[in-house]
């Protein structure tokens, strides 16, 4: 241990006391009647303070380092805070001998001759105790100083962190730093140091981690190999190992204790071993204490090292003052002489392999050997400690002149300034010691790197590189290493980068090297057209023969000035390849006028034309389209497409003329909604008749225009089509309450299907869906006045109208209701209608059902007084509502379980399609044999009429005068032979048409039958009126009946057409004289 003498400085009084603060940056001095204050970094004075009046006698520091005290002759204590601002003074009896802080409390002591006071910052006052005696001091236990007096008028303060403080009577102060001797031991990435003088702190060079092990007594020696630590004590040695074989582990336990004293220079440690080295002699001592072997040398042993091996059995490197180098093992008592020569040992280290040693001697000189050969290799000056690279067999580096040197191989040395001395290189990362701090500085390894490259040793230069480069290192070792053509060097040093391009080159390199390629020239020239060296690309693909690349590469560059002189006057057809990429990079570089120019001289019409369509250019595709013959099919497509989507159907009509494409001419027409040409287009080639209807039916269809697109997909054969039309927009009538809509759609579905029934592959089914598609269009018409008298404020029908609906729905819904259709709406309208017109037992029947029905909230009250004022009613029906079966004359009840058919004689009524009151027609059949022309014909010979004769009686009297009306009948009036085919057996449960023959159809008159001609597969039907003198009018086209007068028709129902017909906005109507 020696002193150094940091600083100094003179002071004008005698010092009396000093203090530092705990942080170890200030030095409190009581010198005079003054506190001078010091920074302890360079002796700096920073402020001296004033607040006593006489000499100060006593400082301290708190150990919080906030506040400290100061004691005078004064009487007077002080409290000072560490800005250097007092802030409480308070008094003893007698001058102040001495003040202390407590440690822990921060609590403060303060004496005089006579007492002493005790003050806390949590106290106001300051509390005294008198002592019987004089109080010469007063201390409380400080772990990190040492206070020392002595009767040569000095006091020193020591801190076991090594500085010392030394204040005179002469004023004289003086900060000393004590430097101990370093006790330390390095093996690789370990490094274990003495702390304190009785710890030991081990440290991971790598991970930066420590560990800190105390003895509790001085440390005196320090060694470290792999998993073990030995530490020599002044009476002992511990030997501690590694929980675990982790490298990275960094417990360290105690395995062995050798309870004795030993003098020594060096101490090593090896697996079961330690070895002792005094002077000229080495010992070799088990972990018991027991001497195994000993060697004597012929000089002084400078340096030792452990080089590793098998656990006991390991080998000691060992350098001697008169230069003699040996190997030792453990388990021999032979020492191997490795070398010698002719200067002191200071350092030495072995390479990785063992094939070579550096030696530093006492010269600062760094040799370094060959061992097998003896030979010196080189010798590098300025050096005082030497470390081999422990990756990397040809590095080393050495210390020496505040600079690192590197050396590679037997380049020359590359240097960079370094403060201490190298004790280990590993990979990037070289171990340096300074003072008394180990260090692991990066160092990039890029010069020794280039001196393998400028030499073209590319595999060495990626070992190098591998230790540690930086990213443009890495790079520049790769494209070095592929210019070379050492594709595996350059993979590897691409890979590092993560340069894909480059990768993906030296992959199809060696795929065309695996298929047999050998020409260095073009793998070369690729490289070079890689790096951007394009001119010298161009030269290796002329020289391997290979032109073409050479055009492509210029050409893909854009480069078309330097292909063109590449090309010279070349072949035709690679001037014109040379145009189209020229034109495609003018199309790349948005000049699209410049490159339509260039694929129409290069002959590329269809890219000229999609450029001009793209930009809107109709002028330019006009000229494209003339100039084009026709034979060029594509081109000209491609010009009508644009036309087509420029909005200039016109142009694109030319030029499907032009090409004779009638098919697209046709799609066009359609496409652009021009009908008229496509219907004068399709009359000439009936053949698009379905590429026009079909899409003028849809189009129809999307203008909500559903009825035309019916007709439209009618008349294109689409029957399908057409009935799915007409059923959603049936669908869509009954959803929007547009029951006259639905009615008029079901009319024409049904009408669909008759047509549709004409194949006989769908007679049956077609059939079946008229007579349904029928008897809905009868229910929604129907329906139509009943929606309306409940959804409504008022009405339009007569109230017999309504009564007459109503029982004609309730007979026709026997089954399942249709959509739309409300049974509620239907009781409802038939109960008010029956009360107001007298039927009062079928009204109290309807209230009753709608009793059990759930009905809106807006019926429920007129249900309920309905309910029960019908009460009050007779429980019967007025006869004059009650409807008459005209084939028996039965009078049928108003609520007929059987519906719309006689009770008695089961003839289905005819009602009218106004009034809905039963008509007097009888439909009758032909006899089988008897053709629809032959019975018109028969009907046609109109048989004479017989009238009857009405004639009137006048009879007078002396008080009166009276009119008598005598009514004659022909006498062959009772003799119809219709008449007679209406008897039918009575009580029978199944219906009896009447049928007749041709004497009967001879006897009718032509105004008296009326005649549905329907289509085929229908038969026609036939009715007869048992009321000649009553008109009944039918609609020719749907056969609906009415027994109204047209204009009476129109005012009822304005939705019917001129006379009856519910299903026609207007037509030609017929009498019922057919």
């Amino acid at each position: 241990m020696r002193a150094v003498l940091t600083w100094r400085d003179k002071a004008e009084q005698c010092v009396y006391d000093l203090a530092f603060k705990p942080d170890g940056t200030q030095l409190i001095l009581a010198a005079g009647n003054r506190l001078l204050v010091y920074d302890t970094s360079d002796g700096t004075l920073l402020q001296p303070l004033k607040g006593h009046k006489d000499t100060v006698y006593c400082v301290a520091y708190a150990k919080d380092g906030k506040r400290f005290a100061s004691g005078s002759a004064d009487k007077s204590v002080i409290i000072w805070t560490s800005k250097l601002e007092g802030i409480l003074k308070y008094t003893h009896n007698d001058s102040i001998q001495c003040v202390s802080y407590n440690p822990v409390t921060h609590q403060l002591a303060s004496c005089s001759s006579s007492d002493f006071g005790l003050w806390s910052p949590e106290q106001k006052s300051v509390s005294k105790h008198k002592s019987s005696s004089k109080i010469t001091c007063c201390r409380e236990e400080h772990n990190d100083i040492l206070a020392v007096a002595d009767w040569g008028q000095k006091l020193s303060f020591y801190q076991l962190s090594g500085k010392q403080v030394v204040g005179c009577q002469d004023g004289t102060i003086s900060f000393y730093q004590l430097i101990f001797s370093t006790v330390h031991g390095l093996y690789k990435d370990r490094y274990a140091y003495r702390d304190s003088m009785t710890d030991v702190i081990v440290q991971h060079l790598i991970t930066e981690q420590k560990v800190r092990i105390k003895c509790k007594e001085l440390v005196k020696k320090i060694a470290i190999y792999k998993n073990r630590l030995a530490v020599q004590l002044p009476e002992k040695i511990l030997i501690h190992e590694l929980y675990s074989d982790d490298s990275l582990d960094m417990r360290y336990r105690m395995k062995e204790k050798i309870v004795r004293k030993f003098e020594c220079n060096l101490l090593v440690v090896c697996a079961d071993h330690i070895i002792l080295c005094q002077e000229k002699r080495l010992q070799c001592l088990s972990f018991s204490g027991v001497k195994e072997r000993e060697w004597q040398m012929e000089s002084l042993i400078r340096y030792i090292k452990v080089i590793g091996g098998p656990p006991g059995r390991e080998g000691l490197l060992v350098g001697l003052k008169n230069g003699q180098i040996l190997k030792i093992f453990v388990d021999s008592l032979f020492a191997i002489v490795l070398l010698k020569q002719a200067t002191a040992v200071r350092c030495l280290d072995m390479s990785a392999s063992r094939n070579k040693l550096a030696v530093v001697d006492e010269n600062d000189t760094c040799l370094v050997y060959d061992i097998h050969t003896k030979e010196l290799l080189f010798q590098e000056p300025n050096a005082n400690s030497v470390a081999w690279n422990t990756q990397c067999e040809d590095m080393l580096c050495f210390s020496g002149g505040g600079y690192l040197n590197i050396k590679a191989s037997t380049f020359p040395v590359h240097q960079q300034k370094l403060q201490g001395f190298v004790v280990g290189y590993n990979g990037s990362r070289i171990f340096c010691l300074h003072a008394f701090s180990m260090s692991a500085v990066e160092v990039p390894q890029s010069a020794p790197m280039y001196q393998y490259l400028d030499r073209k040793m590319f595999r060495e230069a990626y070992q190098i590189a591998c230790l540690g480069v930086t990213d443009t290192d890495w790079r520049e070792l790769a494209m070095e290493a592929l210019e070379g053509l050492e594709f595996e060097t350059a993979k590897k040093a691409f890979t590092r980068v993560q340069d894909l391009r480059y990768l993906e080159l030296i992959n199809s390199i060696e795929e065309r090297k695996k298929r047999g390629e050998t020409n260095n020239d073009l793998f070369l020239a690729d490289v070079f057209s890689y790096q951007g060296k394009f001119h010298e690309a161009a030269r290796l693909y002329k020289r391997s023969g290979h032109e073409n690349l050479a055009l492509d590469m210029y050409t893909d560059l854009r480069m078309f000035e330097y292909a063109k002189d590449f090309l010279g006057s070349g072949d035709p057809k690679e001037t014109k390849m040379l145009i189209t990429k020229q034109a495609d990079w003018a199309r790349n570089i948005n000049e699209p006028k410049a490159a339509v120019e260039m694929y129409i001289s290069a002959g590329e019409h269809g890219k000229a034309i999609e450029i001009s369509g793209d930009h809107g250019w109709v002028d330019t595709l006009i000229d494209i389209a003339r100039k084009l013959d026709k034979a060029e099919r594509e081109p000209l497509l491609m010009c009508a497409h644009y036309f087509k989507k420029l909005d200039n159907p016109g142009y694109a009509a030319e030029t499907y003329l032009k090409i004779g494409d009638l098919k697209s001419l046709v799609h066009l027409h359609v496409d652009t909604q021009r009908w008229d040409e496509a219907f004068a287009l399709g009359e000439k080639h009936p053949e698009f008749k379905d590429d026009i209807y079909v899409p003028y039916a849809q189009w129809l269809a999307e203008n909500d225009r559903f009825e035309e697109a019916q007709k439209a997909f009618h008349k294109a054969g689409r029957q399908g089509e057409a009935v799915r039309v007409l059923e959603q927009l049936t669908h869509n009538a009954v959803v929007e309450s547009r029951f006259n809509d639905a009615a008029y759609y079901y009319w024409m579905l049904s009408m669909q299907c008759l047509d549709i029934a004409q194949d006989p592959a769908q007679k049956d089914v077609m059939l079946g869906k008229f007579h349904h598609f029928q008897h809905l269009a009868e229910l929604y018409h129907g329906y139509h006045a009943i929606q309306r008298y409940t959804e409504e404020p008022f009405s339009f029908h007569l109230p017999e109208t309504l009564f007459n609906i109503s029982r004609f729905l309730l007979h026709s819904l026997t089954k399942d209701t249709p959509l739309g259709i409300s049974k509620v709406n239907t009781l409802f309208t038939l109960a008010k209608q029956s009360k107001a017109l007298g039927a009062y037992k079928l009204a109290r029947h309807a209230y009753d059902k709608l009793q059990g029905l759930q009905t809106p909230a807006r019926f429920q009250k007129s249900i309920e007084l309905g309910s029960l004022t019908i009460r009050s009613k007779p429980f019967q029906d007025s006869e004059e509502l009650v409807p008459l079966c005209y084939r028996c004359s039965t009078n049928n009840p108003l609520l007929n379980n059987l519906g719309n058919v006689c009770i008695n004689c089961r003839q289905p009524f005819v009602f009218s399609a106004s009034s809905y009151e039963v008509l007097h027609l009888v439909e009758f059949y032909l006899e089988e044999g008897i053709t629809d022309e032959e019975a018109i014909s028969l009907i046609d010979l109109e048989a004479p009429r017989h009238k009857r004769e009405n004639k009137w009686q006048e009879i007078a009297s002396n008080t009166s005068q009276t009119l008598r009306l005598d009514e004659t009948l022909d006498s062959m009036g009772d003799d119809d032979p219709f008449t007679a085919k209406l008897s039918f057996e009575q009580g029978g449960l199944e219906f009896v048409p009447v049928v007749v023959n041709r004497s009967v159809l001879r006897s009718m008159s032509r105004r008296d039958v009326l005649i549905k001609r329907w289509p085929p597969p229908l038969r026609w039907q036939y009715f007869r009126s048992l009321l000649p003198d009553a008109s009944i009018t039918m609609c020719p086209s749907c056969f609906q009946s009415s027994d109204k007068g047209g204009l009476d028709v129109v005012f009822l129902v304005p939705t019917h057409c001129q006379a009856t017909c519910p299903w026609k906005v207007s037509g030609p109507h017929q009498a019922w004289g057919c």
